[in-house]
């Protein structure tokens, strides 16, 4: 039994002045204020300190594009044919990755990370904590969500390729045709299925059908037209942010919108569409055109509209300033609570995980990270010691 005492607790649905976590394998047991700690209890004292859950990143590439590595772990675009939906972040993440160890210290506890944008389908992401020797370990949810990507990131790479897409509209049309695909492909797959199980009860004249092709790439994009996982799709101008919604709309699709850069020109549009949205970065430069409108705002008047908003950093060891992003947010205009959930509940939300993280609350994983003053104190606050699952993985 580990203990942690005297914290004010941020759950982040509730503060709780003087709080008590009582942790047991590697389970949050109680949560409360005055309760009994068990004799022998491992007990951290933070008095004085703040506690808040994990954070999470929900969208990033920790491990696929290794941190100080280069070409040698470059592994994240597989930019040889602009549809890859059955590539699997969990056969390309590096557990030894250096910066790893940079999101522990910083207190981020679980990521979803997986290919980036330039394919229009990229693959596979997996959800993960940032602490084991194999991905088996690390890992918490796979597939978390199918990467997909409109806008110039595609565009550019096959165009400069000469081949489609080299436009826009050739972005639109590979996806819907690759989509449209796979729902005759899953059509011809529940006839097969209704043909074997017929056969199997001994309909009459039921016949053993021929055996089923299977297209692993039809297969993998399947898996959001069922909704199994959200199609995460990379969009940065407000009316690639569009495309998006319309194809999501065409084929009922669990849609997430990645970057959502110029998310604020149609903030009204995404809350009354029921959106959700993972802004972020922003502690960059206008690096290319799509970025040109890039606004710190973003975030939040994302969320004064009504989006459901996860802050997000996107870039490898950056992820350990989620907290200094979420900050920004809040100076434009965000508060402090939905700053906090954005970064750790609502995360896990999308993530489909808050069943195990993103809140201090019985029965989740102890993913907990103690703070030396208020997390959002950013000039005064120092993570001092975090925990994965009720383990000491950093202490100041």
């Amino acid at each position: 039994m580990r203990a942690i005492v005297g914290a004010t607790l941020l759950t982040p649905d509730q503060t709780i002045e003087n709080g008590t976590i009582l942790i047991e394998e590697g389970v949050i047991r109680k949560v409360g204020t005055d309760l009994p700690v068990p004799d022998g209890a491992d007990v951290l004292d933070a008095t004085g300190k703040f506690v808040i859950p994990g954070m999470i990143d929900a969208h990033c590439h920790t491990g696929i594009f290794a941190d100080g590595v280069g070409w040698n772990h470059s592994d994240g675009n597989e930019m040889t044919d602009p549809v890859m939906p059955h590539l699997r972040a969990i056969d390309a993440i590096h557990p030894e990755d250096k910066a790893f160890q940079d999101l522990r210290e910083a207190g981020v506890t679980c990521i979803g990370t997986g290919p980036g944008s330039g394919n229009l389908v990229g693959g596979q992401t997996a959800v993960i904590k940032t602490r084991g020797r194999t991905i088996e370990e690390m890992l918490v949810r796979f597939p978390g969500a199918m990467k997909m990507a409109l806008g110039e990131n595609p565009k550019r790479v096959y165009g400069e390729q000469k081949r489609t897409p080299s436009t826009r509209m050739g972005n639109a049309a590979i996806l819907r045709e690759v989509l449209t695909k796979a729902q005759a492909y899953l059509e011809k797959k529940a006839i097969h299925e209704k043909k074997v199980a017929d056969f199997n009860a001994g309909v009459e004249e039921a016949k053993e059908p021929d055996p089923f092709e299977i297209d692993l790439k039809l297969e993998s994009l399947g898996k959001i037209l069922t909704r199994e996982i959200p199609a995460h799709i990379h969009a940065h101008r407000a009316d690639d942010i569009m495309t998006a919604l319309r194809l999501a709309k065409e084929f009922d699709l669990d849609l997430i919108l990645i970057h959502a850069t110029e998310g604020y020109k149609i903030a009204d549009i995404l809350a009354e569409e029921g959106v959700p949205c993972i802004p972020g970065p922003v502690l960059i430069s206008r690096m290319k055109y799509e970025l040109r409108e890039l606004n710190v705002k973003n975030a939040a008047v994302l969320s004064k509209a009504g989006v459901k908003v996860a802050i997000q950093t996107d870039q490898f060891s950056a992820v350990r300033y989620i907290r200094l992003d979420a900050a920004v947010a809040i100076s434009e205009g965000m508060s402090d609570d939905d700053a906090l959930r954005a970064i750790t509940l609502t995360p896990a939300e999308l993530l489909r995980v808050d069943d195990r993280v993103g809140s201090i609350e019985a029965g989740k994983d102890a993913d907990l990270v103690v703070l030396s003053a208020h997390p959002f104190d950013v000039a005064h606050s120092r993570v001092e010691h975090v925990l994965i699952e009720g383990e000491t993985v950093y202490q100041q």
